[in-house]
Order: structure tokens, then sequence, then C-alpha cells
């Protein structure tokens, strides 16, 4: 909600026939207004086949609009295009447009900033600014696809944020992009990214969404990732594979543990060892990703790739599905929350408004 007004995208189909009810309109607008909305409409003012008398009344209830690509970059090795969007309220997120053999994936912000802490992440440098709520995230789905020309079929919520830290508006997000009247993407083309907020497993295990959980794990003890993942602190390794392990049971979903190759940090074959053993008890599949740089991190350096091969062959000896993330705009601002960071001190940190 901004300015006292609530984002017409984020009504679900049902919530604008009501609010549309109560306006004294018939039960064939609230289609016409949900078709206006999934095809990208920017304004009210642009549904002509509304009465003007309506499109007032809407304005005046609620606020629509699109976001303003402030900066685009497409990369020329694989052409991956990274936005930065400007919001409404003067703030900016990330989004990224990844081109793959099964079709077109875009990775998506849930907050302005983030306050988990993650030591080797851009995204989480000035801390969290505030949510978004779920229709700009369907917003950078759709304008993301229509200003790059390219059918999206996959969404990852991997973005600047954490998406549980958001989890009403994120899961009404979710609820709107597979909507069959809607964008109608399939929660198996979805993939929610969490560093391991366990206390919301259980209450996205009960609404059986059919997604798929990547666990940013990135170290496998707590002595690691305390020191690289603030989140873990009161938590603990053990009890987030045990919320993962039950989290499987309950929904039938194989986890994904993310898992970044610091050098000299998480890479031990000791680490590889124990790795294994959390990923065999939830049948996870195991993502090694390459470090991304980030300048206010470099002390942090990736593992080289000879070591990376190695660290996976220690997990495949073990039964481990296990892969390496193929590294999509290298040439670009790769690590999430850069753009963004670059962008508002090039402004004077113009870019965002608390």
């Amino acid at each position: 909600m901004q300015d006292g007004k609530i984002n017409l995208r984020s009504l679900l189909p049902e919530e604008l026939a009501a609010e549309l009810k109560a306006m004294g309109q018939p039960a064939y607008r609230a289609k016409q207004v949900f078709d206006w909305l999934t095809h990208g409409a920017g304004s009210c003012g642009e549904m002509s086949n509304l009465p003007k008398s309506l499109r007032a009344a809407l304005d005046d209830r609620f606020f629509l609009g699109s976001p303003k690509v402030l900066r685009k970059q497409v990369s020329a090795e694989d052409g991956t295009v990274k936005y930065l969007w400007g919001l409404r309220d003067g703030n900016a997120v990330e989004t990224v447009v990844m081109r793959y053999h099964y079709g077109n994936s875009v990775c998506i912000s849930t907050q302005v900033g983030c306050r988990q802490g993650c030591a080797f992440c851009a995204s989480t440098i000035g801390g969290l600014v505030r949510n978004l709520d779920a229709g700009e995230m369907l917003e950078e789905v759709m304008f993301s696809e229509k200003e790059s020309g390219l059918k999206i079929g996959h969404i990852v919520l991997m973005g600047i944020g954490e998406p549980l830290d958001n989890f009403d508006n994120v899961v009404k997000f979710l609820q709107l992009v597979n909507h069959p009247e809607g964008m109608n993407i399939g929660m198996r083309h979805i993939s929610l990214s969490t560093c391991g907020l366990i206390e919301k497993f259980d209450k996205l295990a009960e609404l059986n969404l059919q997604l798929t959980l990547s666990v940013s794990l990135h170290a496998p003890d707590d002595e690691t990732r305390s020191k690289i993942m603030p989140a873990n602190r009161g938590r603990g390794v053990s009890e987030l594979i045990d919320k993962c392990e039950a989290y499987f049971k309950k929904t039938g979903r194989r986890i994904s543990f993310e898992y970044a190759m610091i050098d000299g940090v998480n890479d031990s074959e000791q680490q590889a060892a124990l790795l294994a053993k959390h990923a065999k008890r939830v049948s996870a599949h195991v993502n090694l990703i390459p470090l991304n740089h980030v300048d206010e991190r470099a002390f942090l350096q990736p593992t080289p790739p000879d070591r990376i091969q190695s660290f996976k062959k220690l997990l495949e000896r073990e039964g481990i599905n296990v892969t390496v993330r193929r590294s999509l705009g290298g040439d670009i601002d790769a690590s999430c929350g850069q753009l963004r960071k670059k962008a508002a001190d090039a402004l004077g940190a113009g870019t965002e408004k608390r």
C-alpha cells in the first residue's frame, strides 16, 4: 500500500470482483479489468472498454503504474538481460532475464534491499528498505517479458531480498502469476530461494504449492555458516536440515541446496562430506555456484574451477545429484544488488527513498 492506496495489480480476480461489486459495478467488469492488468496496462485510463466514470473511480481508490527502466545491461556473451527498475516511490530493484535451452527464465526481487546480512551478497549492503507488494513482483515478470521481447516460462525468486521475510506478499504473487486467467506460469516452473527462515517452512509446506524450494545453504556446519550467514545464528544447520526433511515429507517436492563456492571458507573435503550427509537425508539436489565478485566483499574469493570440480566429484561419489551452475552475464553486473547500488551511488543515494 502506498499513499493509502492498494496496487490494483495485487488483487486476485475474486478480490477484484468484490471491490467492483462494492462500487456498484456488474460482475463482468472484474474480468475486463483483470484482462487489462494481465496484459500490462500502465494506467486505468488505458482501459478503453470501461466507462470513464469507472476509470476515474478506480484511480481514486487504487494505484496502477508500470516500473521504469532506469538501467539495462545486456551480456554480449550469452544474451542475459539485467534491468534496474524504478518504482513508483523512487526506490529501485533488479530483475534478470536468462536464456536456457529449456526456455527463458526471470530472476525477480521480492524486497527493496535485504536485512539478512550474508557476507558474500551485494543485495544486503544498506539493509532492508521495504517489502515489494504482490503487484510489483508481478510487474517485474510482466514488464521484463514485454521489454525484452522474450517469452518467460520460468521464475526464480532469488533476486534482491529474502522471499520468506515477505511471506504474504510473495504467496499472493505466486497465486497471481499462476492464475489461469493471468500469466498462467505453472508452480513447477517456479523456484523460491531462502537463506533458511525455518519458522516459515511449515506455513509454506501447508500451502503445498508444488514449487521448488531452494535453500541457500552455503556451508554445512554452524561455525562456517554463522560467519557468512547471520540468519544461521539462533537457528543452526541441524534445525534447518530437520525442517527441510519435514518439508520434503509433507510436499514430496525435492529441495535444492544452493552452495556458493568460496575459496578456503567452505570448500574443504570435510565440508564436502558433511554436505553430502545433509543432502542424502533430504534427497536434495546440490547446485554449486562459482562465487560472483562483489567490490565490497573482495576479501571473499571464488574457489578455483579445478577445485570446484574436485568438490563436485566428492559429492558424486556419495551418490549426490550435483550440478555446477552455468555462469550467466559475466560481462555485466552479475551479482544481485550491484547494479542497484552503483546507481544509488551515482545519484548520491537518490535512487532510494526511505
